[in-house]
């Protein structure tokens, strides 16, 4: 029986992660979120019919919809605490329980106003090709300090004597950069010393120690889930650097992300949709035309909403990407595969695959690592019949139509990764289940 499982998202993001995350959570007893910022946005849909509520949630782990579950947030995670704390009046608003049991890592370093201001600077100063798509919100900015050694984390909010001084030093470098440099208003310190002292009365109650309460619940045999963000084509390692994210996406994050060993991470779960979407710059080798009807591109962002929750930006769709999964897999490990959205693709009459590239003169058959040699990939595809029947909803394999079958194993084959689960439809019953994670040998 398998105890802790890990879900990723395997390509630029936007998977449906948190839709099997609550879903998961029957098994769960724990969920944590140990990386990136509220620059995640994932998307659940509770109930049915008419009685639908559709949740859109940034730094809160997707479990807290479920009664009962203890929800984490680890030091992996960069906290701006104005954002979280709309976030929790409004799951509140819905008479869901989150003070009482929502912990997060004194460790979280702050998102606070100069990072923010220096991250939308910075991307206005940018010509368009070199424009990252950042969201805008301070995410790579509060983990440069980070690594710099200056950051302002949760844990200077118990001890508030000692803040200002460091407070005055982060102003002074980053309102020199601010003025001199990206030539726009600098913060001041009055305001952003106002909004720490109130920020410090909202934070304390949750600062817990993370890392020893997950290996108390972890020592006494409860099931921890851990619940990625992003996708790992964006980790600031391995993903299409330089338009990437500010932090690593990747299964072993979870680690690192929230204070436990890596011999808690049981089961790594990756999350894929049945075609590929981006967000923001940077290559796409598969990329569709989204902007005219009726073409398989449009199908894809038309029927598959694809909207980014935080951004509201289109997202870029394109055909399925084998080869660019086959460098995920490897790099978080995969145990199994969850295959989201199969329902977009009814009624398209063949569909492609990509299978590798080429490159100056020589086959590939898998994702570069430099975004440039990405940018300069030509795809090669394979054909497969689509299907007319609809999918939609669908939660036994047997009833999905023979290419709908086909096409799912062929990804299988071509990634060379277990099938464990397909997604239909938003809801938690729109799910077909071959190899449930929990219950994996």
């Amino acid at each position: 029986m398998i105890k802790n499982v890990v879900v990723i998202g395997t390509q630029w993001g936007d998977e449906g992660k948190g839709k099997i995350v609550d879903w998961l959570t029957d098994h769960a007893d724990a969920v944590v979120r140990f990386q990136g910022g509220h620059n995640a946005g994932h998307t659940l849909v509770i109930g049915q019919g008419d009685v639908q509520k559709e949740y859109k949630l940034n730094l809160v782990p997707s479990g807290i919809i479920r009664k009962n579950i203890e929800c984490f947030i680890g030091n992996g995670v960069v906290l701006d605490i104005k954002h979280l704390e709309k976030e929790i009046l409004s799951l509140e608003v819905d008479g869901i329980s989150v003070r009482d049991r929502l912990y997060i890592s004194p460790g979280c370093p702050l998102i606070l106003n100069y990072h923010v201001q220096l991250d939308q600077a910075r991307e206005a100063k940018r010509e368009n090709d070199k424009k990252i798509g950042t969201t805008g919100k301070g995410i790579g900015p509060a983990y440069e300090d980070k690594v710099a050694r200056r950051s302002i984390r949760a844990y200077d909010l118990l001890h508030l004597n000692g803040l200002k001084d460091k407070l005055v030093d982060l102003l002074d470098y980053h309102n020199f950069v601010l003025t001199k440099y990206l030539g726009v208003k600098s913060i001041d310190f009055n305001e952003q010393w106002d909004e720490l002292e109130k920020q410090a009365v909202f934070i304390k109650p949750f600062l817990t120690d993370v890392s020893e309460k997950l290996h108390a619940l972890n020592k006494v045999g409860k099931s921890i889930l851990f619940e990625g963000a992003q996708g790992s084509l964006l980790d600031i390692d391995h993903g299409t650097y330089p338009f990437v994210t500010s932090s690593n996406c990747v299964a072993g994050q979870a680690s690192a992300g929230s204070g436990v060993g890596p011999q808690m991470l049981s089961y790594i779960l990756g999350i894929t949709k049945a075609y590929t979407t981006r967000v923001g710059g940077g290559p796409f080798p598969s990329e569709l035309d989204i902007e005219h009807d009726n073409s398989p591109g449009a199908q894809m962002s038309v029927k598959g909403k694809e909207i980014g929750t935080v951004t509201q930006r289109k997202r870029r769709c394109g055909w399925f990407d084998a080869a660019a999964l086959k460098r995920s897999a490897f790099i978080n490990g995969l145990s199994g595969l969850c295959i989201t959205k199969l329902d977009v693709l009814d009624g398209i009459e063949t569909l492609k695959i990509c299978i590798g590239y080429e490159l100056d003169g020589k086959k590939l058959d898998l994702l570069p690592l430099g975004s440039d040699q990405v940018k300069n990939c030509k795809p090669v595809f394979i054909e497969m019949a689509g299907w007319k029947e609809s999918t939609y909803g669908v939660n036994n394999w047997k009833d999905l139509p023979k290419n709908a079958q086909d096409y799912l194993l062929k990804l299988e084959e071509l990634c060379e990764v277990s099938l464990h689960i397909v997604s239909t439809g938003p809801e938690r019953d729109e799910t077909i289940m071959l190899h449930h994670p929990f219950e994996a040998n």
